[in-house]
């Protein structure tokens, strides 16, 4: 692990140690994701990984990604009415900020939706176990395309 991000290896490592096999599409998959720097969908993991091998289905693609979420390797993002999105799961919680000009997403942090978990989950007698927090707005280059 470098810079608190783990590397393929690591997440191949990770792919043993939860019996799932390490195949080449399997590692090609996360590598895609590694390299797209999360927040890709399942069409845009494929169309990326048939460069690298021409072979691989979009069924695989689905199936893998579905593997991942339930071993916790991914997170699976819903923005709207846009299809699912994907990023290998991060290193320390946060948040997201969504252009709803060119669909560019912005990964923030925010204190507060850790202290709003713990509070909420005390005040209600929950286990809270994620927060999601997506604002939505303009980046600056659609902004200028505005006016």
């Amino acid at each position: 692990m470098k810079n608190g991000i783990a590397s393929l290896e690591d997440d191949l490592k990770a792919l043993s140690v939860t019996g799932i096999r390490a195949t080449s599409q399997r590692a090609l998959i996360l590598e895609v994701i590694r390299d797209g720097q999360g927040h890709l969908d399942a069409d845009e993991i494929y169309s990326r990984a048939r460069i690298k091998q021409s072979h691989i289905s979009l069924s695989t693609v689905y199936r893998t990604l579905q593997a991942f979420k339930k071993l916790g390797l991914v997170d699976e993002l819903h923005f709207d009415d846009a299809p699912h999105r994907y990023e290998l799961k991060p290193a320390s919680e946060h948040q997201h900020l969504m252009c709803l000009g060119c669909g560019k997403i912005v990964e923030f942090e925010c204190p507060l939706s850790a202290k709003m978990k713990e509070d909420i989950a005390r005040e209600n007698d929950f286990e809270v176990t994620g927060v999601e927090v997506r604002m939505t707005g303009y980046c600056s280059q659609c902004r200028q395309d505005r006016t």
